[in-house]
């Protein structure tokens, strides 16, 4: 784990803040209706991300010197490559709601300023925890390790369904509020007065409201909630990786910013290209397993002094060939059921 001292200058964490606002207020405004977005427009929305992301990296070359805007684009790597299990993870939500696709948009949206929030607060509290110590790296490292047995286990799974009524933002989320079962629009919420009327409607006939409640979620409320305490539940595992590349917070929550702000667009692209990209969640195991043995590495270097870690450079070569590697060997062995398909069509 590299450890720059850069703290907090004004004129970078002017042009972090500036940077933010501006992507997250022309988000807003380029994407507020309700219209699904094609695979073209996600492409150039994407590569424009990944240009903001690039623009703050060259500043902070010129401002702090290679060895920061180097951690920064590790840690800026790691945050997009894993969150492709994440988002692949959405799609399966997004399918067990029945989503349409313009209102995945709206889920997104919301799930995403939500994302930007909880990483402050587990990026304040992860490079705090670490003043107490390598083991805390330690334990860092188990963490890291174990969603990489994880996702090994769980690697021949895809098939299944998982029921998401018995998730338990699920129900939670309906012990709060009485639930509409219909969507209505892109509201997450519907006032009692409203659905008096939509009950009264044929095509309603046999749903009948709950007894007590002025205000009822929808499904696209229960979409969102369950969506959200998912990336919660990823931070826990992708917020110790990221730390693993530096403790700086401004370097890991800024790498981690402007990888999330991506992810909206970036959704739609994996959603199209999930059955041609087979290997990359190996890809993503080979990355956690890297970061588990560099956390290790750094915590046993303080406690027992064998001189042996692992620098920036290194880092981030190792992420991009991993990344690569996974694209690759998606493209040269696709899986048998992909490839008999593929022929059986033409």
């Amino acid at each position: 784990m590299e450890q720059t001292h850069i703290g907090f200058p004004p004129l970078t964490m002017a042009v972090f803040v500036g940077l933010a606002l501006a992507a997250l207020l022309l988000d807003m405004a380029t994407h507020r209706d309700n219209k699904p977005i094609s695979l073209k427009d996600a492409v150039v929305w994407s590569i424009f991300w990944v240009a903001i992301s690039l623009g703050f990296a060259g500043f902070l070359y010129i401002q702090h010197g290679a060895q920061v805007a180097s951690l920064f684009l590790t840690g800026y790597t790691l945050e997009k490559v894993l969150s492709v299990d994440n988002l692949f993870v959405f799609i399966a939500i997004f399918a067990w709601f029945k989503m349409p696709d313009g209102l995945r948009h709206r889920v997104l949206y919301w799930g995403i300023l939500g994302a930007i929030v909880f990483r402050a607060i587990f990026v304040a509290i992860g490079t705090g925890l670490l003043t107490f110590g390598p083991w805390v790296e330690i334990v860092f490292g188990l963490i890291v390790a174990w969603t990489g047995v994880m996702m090994l286990r769980g690697g021949g799974d895809d098939d299944e369904q998982e029921d998401y009524s018995q998730h338990l933002a699920y129900r939670f989320a309906k012990k709060l509020f009485p639930v509409w079962p219909k969507l209505l629009g892109g509201h997450f919420f519907v006032a009692r007065q409203q659905l008096e009327r939509e009950a009264r409607k044929p095509e309603n006939q046999g749903i009948s409201l709950a007894a007590k409640g002025a205000l009822f979620a929808t499904p696209l409320f229960l979409c969102l909630v369950v969506i959200e305490v998912s990336d919660v539940l990823f931070a826990f595992d992708s917020v110790p990786a990221v730390i693993a590349v530096s403790r700086e917070p401004l370097i890991v929550y800024s790498a981690m910013l402007f990888a999330i702000l991506g992810l909206r667009t970036l959704y739609f692209v994996l959603e199209a290209l999930k059955r041609y990209l087979v290997h990359l969640e190996k890809a993503v195991v080979v990355l956690l397993f890297f970061i588990a043995a560099k956390l290790a590495l750094n915590a046993t270097d303080q406690l027992f002094h064998h001189g042996y870690s692992i620098d920036a450079n290194t880092s981030l070569v190792v992420v991009l060939v991993v990344l690569a590697a996974g694209i690759v060997a998606s493209l040269l062995f696709p899986e048998k059921e992909e490839a008999e398909g593929e022929a059986s069509e033409r």
